[in-house]
């Protein structure tokens, strides 16, 4: 397993239209050989099924209704998407959560979402790959009641404490997603994460977004996901082979790719 999985990207995104295959190529010839597509909304995912078709073996897709796309139609894009669901496989139920920072007008309708897609993910033994912003109690007052032997994924572009971590843990299947925010200078993540044992994170990305350091302020892209795979070996003191091959059986693990 001489690869990373970049287990986190948006890379349908329109700031990759005019460079997407070579970006894609400029990854896979960086040793990111796999990368996962969380959903948004109804209108990303025709791009991120072509990746899929483009690049087999190396993208793999999931469906989910992010929570920044959560509005008042939020039940018929659902059942929009639980057509996809219900005519083939997706490597989890993703992204989906409860975002709290831009906006709280659809608060309820965040967490009622959420619930849904949970259940769908326990239904079909998939896992769930969870964007928490502004948000931890709301997140974890949802998974409290949902929690079973089924339910398992990610905490996606985890920057959280170590109560948190020590919350995520007790529920037993979760891992955290590790990104570009754990090179930035006054990141407290570091420090959180050197107590966290390797089988329990996963790295990337969030590309377009959250580029690591020394690529702060431009475009993300997977090929960067080496930076924080450096930051985080430097954390463990091991070398970054080692945290190649840890987050990589991680990833496989959850995702069965």
């Amino acid at each position: 397993m001489s690869y990373f999985i970049d287990t986190h990207s948006h890379l349908y995104s329109e700031q990759f239209n005019d460079d997407r295959t070579d970006m894609i190529q400029r990854a896979i010839s960086a040793g990111v050989d796999k990368i996962c597509l969380p959903n948004i909304d109804l209108d990303s995912i025709a791009g991120m099924h072509a990746l899929e078709t483009e690049f087999p073996g190396h993208c793999y897709a999931m469906m989910g209704l992010h929570p920044c796309s959560v509005g008042v139609d939020w039940e018929a894009v659902l059942a929009n998407m639980r057509t996809y669901i219900d005519q083939r496989d997706y490597i989890a139920i993703g992204e989906i959560g409860v975002d709290l920072y831009w906006d709280k007008t659809f608060r309820q309708e965040q967490l009622d979402a959420f619930r849904t897609q949970i259940r769908w993910a326990k239904e079909k033994g998939w896992p769930i790959v969870i964007h928490a912003r502004e948000s931890f109690p709301e997140i974890f007052s949802v998974v409290d009641e949902e929690n079973d032997d089924r339910l398992r994924g990610i905490f996606h572009c985890f920057t959280g404490t170590a109560e948190d971590v020590a919350k995520i843990e007790s529920y037993g299947g979760f891992l955290l997603g590790i990104g570009g925010v754990v090179t930035y200078k006054k990141s407290e993540l570091p420090e959180v994460l050197s107590a966290v044992p390797m089988d329990k994170i996963v790295l990337e990305t969030d590309a377009p977004y959250l580029p690591p350091v020394p690529h702060r302020g431009k475009r993300n892209e997977s090929a960067y996901l080496l930076h924080t795979a450096e930051k985080v070996a430097e954390i463990y003191g091991v070398p970054v082979s080692e945290v190649r091959d840890a987050t990589t059986k991680n990833a496989r693990q959850l995702f069965g790719i």
